[in-house]
Protein backbone atom coordinates (compact mmCIF):
# COMPACT_ATOMS: atom_id res chain seq x y z
CA UNK A 1 0.00 0.00 0.00
CA UNK A 2 1.51 3.28 -1.12
CA UNK A 3 1.37 6.15 1.34
CA UNK A 4 1.38 9.73 0.14
CA UNK A 5 3.36 12.08 2.37
CA UNK A 6 1.76 15.51 2.51
CA UNK A 7 4.02 18.43 3.29
CA UNK A 8 3.10 21.53 5.21
CA UNK A 9 1.63 24.37 3.17
CA UNK A 10 4.11 27.12 2.26
CA UNK A 11 4.32 29.95 4.77
CA UNK A 12 2.56 33.10 3.82
CA UNK A 13 5.17 35.81 3.07
CA UNK A 14 5.28 38.61 5.62
CA UNK A 15 4.66 42.02 4.02
CA UNK A 16 7.58 44.44 4.14
CA UNK A 17 5.36 47.03 5.87
CA UNK A 18 4.74 44.63 8.78
CA UNK A 19 8.48 43.91 9.10
CA UNK A 20 9.33 47.62 9.13
CA UNK A 21 6.61 48.38 11.72
CA UNK A 22 7.80 45.59 14.03
CA UNK A 23 11.43 46.65 13.61
CA UNK A 24 10.59 50.28 14.41
CA UNK A 25 8.50 49.23 17.46
CA UNK A 26 11.36 47.01 18.70
CA UNK A 27 13.95 49.78 18.28
CA UNK A 28 11.68 52.31 19.99
CA UNK A 29 11.13 49.94 22.93
CA UNK A 30 14.89 49.31 23.20
CA UNK A 31 15.63 53.07 23.17
CA UNK A 32 13.03 53.75 25.91
CA UNK A 33 14.37 50.91 28.10
CA UNK A 34 17.96 52.04 27.56
CA UNK A 35 17.11 55.66 28.34
CA UNK A 36 15.28 54.59 31.53
CA UNK A 37 18.21 52.44 32.72
CA UNK A 38 20.67 55.25 32.00
CA UNK A 39 18.50 57.75 33.92
CA UNK A 40 18.18 55.47 36.95
CA UNK A 41 21.90 54.65 36.96
CA UNK A 42 22.81 58.32 36.64
CA UNK A 43 20.53 59.65 39.39
CA UNK A 44 20.15 56.78 41.86
CA UNK A 45 22.60 57.17 44.71
CA UNK A 46 22.44 53.89 46.66
CA UNK A 47 24.98 55.08 49.22
CA UNK A 48 22.62 57.93 50.10
CA UNK A 49 19.50 55.74 50.20
CA UNK A 50 21.12 53.19 52.51
CA UNK A 51 23.21 55.69 54.48
CA UNK A 52 23.77 55.38 58.21
CA UNK A 53 21.53 58.41 58.82
CA UNK A 54 18.62 56.91 56.84
CA UNK A 55 18.86 53.58 58.67
CA UNK A 56 19.05 55.38 62.05
CA UNK A 57 15.89 57.41 61.26
CA UNK A 58 14.04 54.30 60.06
CA UNK A 59 14.96 52.51 63.30
CA UNK A 60 13.52 55.46 65.23
CA UNK A 61 10.28 56.02 63.28
CA UNK A 62 9.12 52.47 62.38
CA UNK A 63 8.92 51.15 66.00
CA UNK A 64 6.90 54.27 66.96
CA UNK A 65 4.48 53.66 64.08
CA UNK A 66 3.67 50.26 65.58
CA UNK A 67 3.01 51.79 69.02
CA UNK A 68 -0.48 53.03 68.13
CA UNK A 69 -1.74 56.20 69.82
CA UNK A 70 -5.53 56.10 70.27
CA UNK A 71 -6.00 59.53 71.91
CA UNK A 72 -7.48 60.95 68.68
CA UNK A 73 -9.38 57.78 67.72
CA UNK A 74 -12.78 59.53 67.59
CA UNK A 75 -11.42 62.32 65.41
CA UNK A 76 -9.72 59.80 63.10
CA UNK A 77 -13.01 57.94 62.57
CA UNK A 78 -14.81 61.24 61.91
CA UNK A 79 -12.23 62.29 59.29
CA UNK A 80 -12.22 58.87 57.62
CA UNK A 81 -16.02 59.09 57.27
CA UNK A 82 -15.55 62.59 55.81
CA UNK A 83 -12.97 61.16 53.36
CA UNK A 84 -15.43 58.45 52.29
CA UNK A 85 -18.18 61.05 51.84
CA UNK A 86 -15.88 63.18 49.64
CA UNK A 87 -15.02 60.16 47.50
CA UNK A 88 -18.64 58.97 47.29
CA UNK A 89 -20.11 62.36 46.39
CA UNK A 90 -17.39 63.06 43.82
CA UNK A 91 -17.75 59.60 42.28
CA UNK A 92 -21.54 59.89 42.13
CA UNK A 93 -21.36 63.28 40.40
CA UNK A 94 -18.82 61.89 37.93
CA UNK A 95 -20.91 58.76 37.24
CA UNK A 96 -23.94 60.93 36.37
CA UNK A 97 -22.02 63.51 34.28
CA UNK A 98 -20.14 60.80 32.39
CA UNK A 99 -23.32 59.20 30.97
CA UNK A 100 -24.17 61.97 28.44
CA UNK A 101 -20.46 62.46 27.73
CA UNK A 102 -20.17 58.74 27.00
CA UNK A 103 -22.97 58.93 24.42
CA UNK A 104 -21.43 62.04 22.85
CA UNK A 105 -18.05 60.31 22.47
CA UNK A 106 -19.36 57.01 21.05
CA UNK A 107 -18.86 56.76 17.28
CA UNK A 108 -21.88 54.51 16.72
CA UNK A 109 -24.15 57.03 18.48
CA UNK A 110 -22.87 60.18 16.74
CA UNK A 111 -23.01 58.75 13.21
CA UNK A 112 -20.96 59.76 10.17
CA UNK A 113 -22.47 63.20 9.47
CA UNK A 114 -20.21 66.26 9.71
CA UNK A 115 -21.98 67.70 12.78
CA UNK A 116 -21.90 64.28 14.44
CA UNK A 117 -18.15 64.03 13.84
CA UNK A 118 -17.67 67.61 15.07
CA UNK A 119 -19.54 66.94 18.34
CA UNK A 120 -17.67 63.65 18.77
CA UNK A 121 -14.29 65.36 18.23
CA UNK A 122 -15.09 68.25 20.59
CA UNK A 123 -16.20 66.13 23.53
CA UNK A 124 -13.42 63.58 22.93
CA UNK A 125 -10.94 66.43 23.23
CA UNK A 126 -12.81 67.67 26.32
CA UNK A 127 -12.45 64.28 28.05
CA UNK A 128 -8.78 64.03 27.08
CA UNK A 129 -8.13 67.49 28.52
CA UNK A 130 -9.99 66.62 31.74
CA UNK A 131 -7.92 63.48 32.25
CA UNK A 132 -4.71 65.45 31.81
CA UNK A 133 -5.08 67.21 35.17
CA UNK A 134 -4.38 65.04 38.25
CA UNK A 135 -6.78 65.37 41.19
CA UNK A 136 -4.12 67.00 43.35
CA UNK A 137 -3.73 69.87 40.84
CA UNK A 138 -7.51 70.29 40.51
CA UNK A 139 -7.77 70.37 44.31
CA UNK A 140 -5.11 73.10 44.50
CA UNK A 141 -7.15 75.20 42.06
CA UNK A 142 -10.42 74.70 43.96
CA UNK A 143 -8.80 75.26 47.38
CA UNK A 144 -7.46 78.57 46.07
CA UNK A 145 -10.89 79.43 44.59
CA UNK A 146 -13.40 78.41 47.29
CA UNK A 147 -11.14 77.90 50.29
CA UNK A 148 -9.82 74.86 52.17
CA UNK A 149 -12.91 72.72 52.74
CA UNK A 150 -14.25 69.28 51.74
CA UNK A 151 -16.28 70.75 48.84
CA UNK A 152 -13.00 71.56 47.06
CA UNK A 153 -12.10 67.88 47.32
CA UNK A 154 -15.51 66.83 46.00
CA UNK A 155 -15.15 69.04 42.91
CA UNK A 156 -11.60 67.80 42.25
CA UNK A 157 -12.70 64.16 42.50
CA UNK A 158 -15.82 64.77 40.38
CA UNK A 159 -13.99 66.47 37.49
CA UNK A 160 -11.03 64.08 37.54
CA UNK A 161 -13.28 61.01 37.56
CA UNK A 162 -15.63 62.37 34.87
CA UNK A 163 -12.81 62.31 32.32
CA UNK A 164 -11.98 58.67 32.96
CA UNK A 165 -15.58 57.42 33.35
CA UNK A 166 -16.68 59.32 30.21
CA UNK A 167 -13.97 57.55 28.19
CA UNK A 168 -14.90 54.11 29.59
CA UNK A 169 -18.62 54.72 29.09
CA UNK A 170 -18.04 55.82 25.48
CA UNK A 171 -16.01 52.68 24.72
CA UNK A 172 -18.72 50.55 26.32
CA UNK A 173 -21.47 52.16 24.22
CA UNK A 174 -19.45 51.48 21.07
CA UNK A 175 -19.74 47.74 21.81
CA UNK A 176 -23.55 47.83 21.83
CA UNK A 177 -25.23 45.31 19.51
CA UNK A 178 -26.69 47.68 16.91
CA UNK A 179 -28.88 44.90 15.46
CA UNK A 180 -31.13 45.25 18.52
CA UNK A 181 -31.30 49.02 17.95
CA UNK A 182 -32.10 48.59 14.26
CA UNK A 183 -34.80 46.00 15.04
CA UNK A 184 -36.53 48.36 17.47
CA UNK A 185 -36.30 51.28 15.05
CA UNK A 186 -37.76 49.06 12.29
CA UNK A 187 -40.67 48.16 14.55
CA UNK A 188 -41.49 51.86 15.08
CA UNK A 189 -39.81 52.59 18.44
CA UNK A 190 -38.82 56.22 19.06
CA UNK A 191 -35.36 57.30 20.32
CA UNK A 192 -36.37 57.31 23.99
CA UNK A 193 -37.70 53.77 23.74
CA UNK A 194 -34.55 52.65 21.90
CA UNK A 195 -32.42 54.24 24.63
CA UNK A 196 -34.25 52.60 27.55
CA UNK A 197 -35.05 49.20 26.00
CA UNK A 198 -32.16 48.55 23.58
CA UNK A 199 -29.06 50.46 24.71
CA UNK A 200 -29.18 50.94 28.49
CA UNK A 201 -29.90 47.25 29.31
CA UNK A 202 -26.70 46.35 27.43
CA UNK A 203 -24.41 48.94 29.04
CA UNK A 204 -25.86 49.63 32.50
CA UNK A 205 -24.11 46.74 34.36
CA UNK A 206 -20.73 47.86 33.02
CA UNK A 207 -21.52 51.51 33.82
CA UNK A 208 -22.19 50.60 37.46
CA UNK A 209 -19.13 48.34 37.59
CA UNK A 210 -16.85 51.11 36.32
CA UNK A 211 -18.39 53.62 38.76
CA UNK A 212 -17.76 51.29 41.72
CA UNK A 213 -14.19 50.66 40.60
CA UNK A 214 -13.66 54.40 40.25
CA UNK A 215 -15.00 54.89 43.80
CA UNK A 216 -12.20 52.60 45.04
CA UNK A 217 -9.63 54.82 43.32
CA UNK A 218 -11.29 58.01 44.58
CA UNK A 219 -11.10 56.84 48.21
CA UNK A 220 -7.32 56.68 47.91
CA UNK A 221 -7.20 60.00 46.02
CA UNK A 222 -9.35 61.82 48.61
CA UNK A 223 -6.93 60.68 51.32
CA UNK A 224 -4.14 62.53 49.55
CA UNK A 225 -6.25 65.64 48.85
CA UNK A 226 -6.50 66.39 52.57
CA UNK A 227 -2.77 67.14 52.58
CA UNK A 228 -3.45 70.42 50.74
CA UNK A 229 -6.55 71.30 52.76
CA UNK A 230 -9.30 69.75 50.62
CA UNK A 231 -10.85 67.94 53.59
CA UNK A 232 -10.55 64.37 54.83
CA UNK A 233 -7.98 62.44 56.82
CA UNK A 234 -4.98 63.82 54.92
CA UNK A 235 -4.97 67.01 56.99
CA UNK A 236 -4.56 65.05 60.24
CA UNK A 237 -1.76 62.97 58.70
CA UNK A 238 0.19 66.14 57.94
CA UNK A 239 -0.39 67.58 61.45
CA UNK A 240 0.56 64.30 63.18
CA UNK A 241 3.71 63.86 61.06
CA UNK A 242 4.75 67.49 61.67
CA UNK A 243 4.40 66.93 65.44
CA UNK A 244 6.39 63.65 65.22
CA UNK A 245 3.35 61.84 66.65
CA UNK A 246 4.22 58.59 64.83
CA UNK A 247 1.89 56.51 67.00
CA UNK A 248 -1.06 58.56 65.72
CA UNK A 249 0.22 58.32 62.15
CA UNK A 250 0.42 54.55 62.59
CA UNK A 251 -3.20 54.39 63.79
CA UNK A 252 -4.35 56.52 60.82
CA UNK A 253 -2.50 54.28 58.34
CA UNK A 254 -3.95 51.15 59.95
CA UNK A 255 -7.48 52.63 59.82
CA UNK A 256 -7.07 53.54 56.13
CA UNK A 257 -5.79 50.04 55.30
CA UNK A 258 -8.82 48.43 57.03
CA UNK A 259 -11.33 50.75 55.30
CA UNK A 260 -9.74 50.33 51.84
CA UNK A 261 -9.62 46.53 52.29
CA UNK A 262 -13.32 46.41 53.21
CA UNK A 263 -14.24 48.61 50.23
CA UNK A 264 -12.09 46.49 47.88
CA UNK A 265 -13.84 43.31 49.06
CA UNK A 266 -17.38 44.65 48.65
CA UNK A 267 -16.48 46.34 45.37
CA UNK A 268 -15.08 43.12 43.89
CA UNK A 269 -18.11 41.15 45.15
CA UNK A 270 -20.60 43.66 43.66
CA UNK A 271 -18.83 43.89 40.30
CA UNK A 272 -18.68 40.08 40.09
CA UNK A 273 -22.45 39.91 40.61
CA UNK A 274 -23.11 42.62 38.01
CA UNK A 275 -20.98 41.20 35.15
Amino acid sequence: MNRTILGLPPKKPIPMKTILNKTFAGLLFAVIVGWSIYGIHDRLNLSRVFSERTIERAQTVIPQLIQLNGEQFGRIIHLIIETLCIAFTGSLMAAVLAVPLGFLTAKNMMGTTWYGKTIFGFFKLWLNATRTFPEILLALIFVASIGPNPFAGVLAIAIGSTGMLGKLYGETIETVDMKVVEAMEASGANRIQVLFYAILPQVLPQFISYAIYRFEIDVRASTILGVIGAGGIGTLIVISAANRNWGEVGLIILSIIIVVTIIDYFSAYTRKKLL
